[in-house]
């Protein structure tokens, strides 16, 4: 568990969560950063957790993340936060650095996928996709026969428990696959969007946290990410799945309060 913090030590995160699940998905780092006296903000992105909107009514990447970028609007001026993205949740927060970097203090990316400032942001899911790898009972369909709205994502049973929580407990299993919502990442609305700036989104600091064990993101992609877009410090975290959020909770809270 991460040692107490106190006030002046004491740090906002937000803690950002990946494709089809929610901010729930942090309960376990969340109670252990609170518990140390930091402040957290898990919140859903549009139709995402208990967001009530169904992801046809979130036709842009802009929409979905707009739940995050209408909390660091709300924070007072001269604060900062510490932005922690997961999987994809890494692209909302390179967005947020983008429109608000004088308000975020680190951006944490935790075998998420990390935007550069040469490329659209669809860059990182691109190269991704052309990696050859065996999705199982994973749904990618289209909504709408114009095909004007994003290509949904449903996860399966079986590459939920073989890709994504290899290492976590059969309850924390149970529970994601009870919590667990369709999705998008909006790769064909992100290759409209320009890339992000050197001056604004490439000012902000970066951590990348290396998940060892990730099924899902393999360690060599999260490697390359960081060979593609130099951070300031890597961690590593060992015997972490993709879902380190439940899997490995301690040693990735002990990360984040550093």
């Amino acid at each position: 568990m991460a040692a107490p913090a106190d006030q002046a030590s004491s740090k906002h995160f937000v803690l950002v969560h990946g494709v089809c699940v929610g901010g729930w998905a942090w309960f376990k780092v969340a109670t252990r950063l609170r518990d140390a006296g930091h402040r957290v903000s898990t919140p859903d992105l549009a139709a995402s957790g208990v967001d009530p909107r169904p992801l046809r009514e979130v036709p842009t990447f802009r929409d979905y993340s707009k739940p995050l970028l209408d909390l660091l609007l709300s924070v007072p001026p001269g604060e900062k936060v510490v932005l922690v993205g997961h999987s994809f949740g890494g692209v909302s927060i390179a967005l947020a650095c983008e429109l608000f970097p004088e308000k975020v203090a680190a951006a944490v990316f935790v075998s998420a996928f990390m935007p550069d400032h040469r490329s659209p942001p669809s860059y990182v899911l691109e190269k991704y996709k052309k990696r050859r790898m065996d999705w199982m009972d994973m749904e990618f369909k289209p909504q709408d026969p114009e095909g004007k709205l994003p290509i949904s994502i449903r996860f399966g049973p079986l590459v939920t428990r073989a890709k994504f929580y290899q290492l976590c407990s059969p309850e924390d299993l149970t529970l994601g696959r009870s919590l667990m919502r369709v999705g998008s990442m909006f790769v064909d609305d992100l290759k409209l969007q320009p890339p992000y700036t050197e001056a604004r989104y490439g000012s902000v600091r970066k951590v990348f946290i290396v998940l060892k064990d990730d099924n899902a993101i393999f360690e060599g992609f999260q490697r390359w990410m960081v060979q593609n877009y130099p951070v300031d410090e890597v961690r590593e975290i060992h015997g972490a799945d993709h879902m380190a959020l439940l899997s490995t909770p301690d040693e990735l809270a002990r990360c984040l309060a550093d």
